[in-house]
């Protein structure tokens, strides 16, 4: 005989096992749901910060004493600086759009930090500054900002093996519009994209940056008509910029906007600039060559014949021949520390100085 009580127990117990275990697939599908989705999540950024603001100074008192006099603190005003990009260390790449109160151009400009600008040791000191510039029309685009050609990621590398200076990595627009080149100059009647480059865009980092005040802390680097603009700004500035990496670079203007203006072409021809500078006879300014071996022979021969008749006195250059290498960016990036390029340049520049 069965007793009612015990019945009614049974039942209970039943129905909440079925309820648990009902919960616990429900969990077990929400998880395997998650888990599957995830991809499809992350690809659209729905976990990331991008675009959130930014700030890389993390709310650090910007008129503290500096750790020297070299040392230039944040100037203000403040950027609207977002998030581009997050590196494995954790760094990041932001964006902004820079309108040039030098230059009337308005572009938009990428930076980066390294790590050791938020150790507490360098709190208080300037970094060094690279600009770097892309090749072809890099028109409101740069592709340095790409983590594919693994720039950012190869400073710090090469920073913590003691190859590189900590540089902060600066990627500004180099053209207006995709339809003429403009040689990163100011060409009568058009955009100002030399002063966009040697000083907007150099504003723009003193403003949100603690930098060095001197030239010894600013340099570029670019590859293709990239290289070229760099150069030639190192070259036509030496009081600001004491550095270039050129890496297949076009050696002179060759914009036709430049036309009926030939005067104004020559003063920003880099052959013209380097001979000014060695009748100077200073200061000492460093570019670093390097060029592959498959790209177009008249490269490599402009490069060689540019180093044998300009590179003397305060000129002072270097010249790596990547065996096999393509007018490419990938091939320029880690040859710029095979080649020694990086470690050449940062040589005759400025790092920061930690706390004693």
């Amino acid at each position: 005989m069965s007793h009612p009580s015990r019945r009614t127990y049974r039942a209970r117990r039943a129905g909440r096992t079925s309820r648990a275990r009902k919960w616990s697939l429900a969990l077990i599908a929400a998880v395997v749901l998650g888990v599957a989705s995830w991809p499809v999540l992350n690809y659209f950024d729905v976990f990331s910060d991008k675009g959130d603001p930014i700030s890389f100074e993390d709310g650090k008192d910007t008129t503290a004493r500096p750790a020297n006099a070299g040392t230039l603190m944040p100037t203000g005003p403040t950027a609207d600086l977002r998030v581009e990009t997050t590196l494995a260390d954790g760094t990041k790449i932001a964006k902004t759009t820079l309108h040039g109160a030098k230059s009337g151009f308005t572009g938009k400009v990428w930076v980066w930090a390294p790590k050791e600008y938020k150790d507490p040791k360098y709190a208080k000191s300037g970094f060094p500054v690279l600009i770097a510039l892309p090749g072809g029309e890099g028109a409101q685009q740069n592709y340095w900002m790409g983590t594919d050609l693994k720039l950012q990621s190869s400073i710090a590398k090469w920073a913590e093996e003691g190859k590189s200076l900590p540089f902060i990595v600066v990627m500004p627009a180099l053209n207006p519009d995709k339809k003429f080149y403009r040689d990163g100059s100011d060409i009568p009647g058009h955009e100002k994209m030399g002063t966009w480059l040697t000083e907007d865009v150099p504003d723009l980092v003193k403003a949100n940056f603690r930098t060095i005040k001197s030239r010894d802390g600013w340099a570029f680097m670019g590859s293709s008509s990239g290289g070229f603009a760099g150069m030639k700004a190192v070259l036509k500035h030496p009081d600001k910029f004491k550095a270039a990496i050129a890496s297949g670079p076009d050696i002179v203007p060759d914009s036709p906007l430049w036309a009926g203006h030939e005067q104004e072409k020559q003063d920003n021809n880099p052959q013209v600039l380097a001979k000014r500078l060695a009748a100077v006879g200073k200061p000492d300014v460093y570019l670093a060559f390097q060029v592959g071996t498959a790209e177009p022979a008249s490269v490599m021969s402009q490069v060689k014949q540019f180093r044998t008749q300009y590179g003397k006195g305060p000129v002072h250059t270097m010249l790596h021949e990547i065996p096999g290498g393509q007018h490419d960016a990938h091939t320029y990036v880690p040859n710029m520390e095979q080649g020694g390029l990086i470690q050449w340049i940062s040589k005759h520049m400025q790092g920061p100085t930690p706390a004693s």
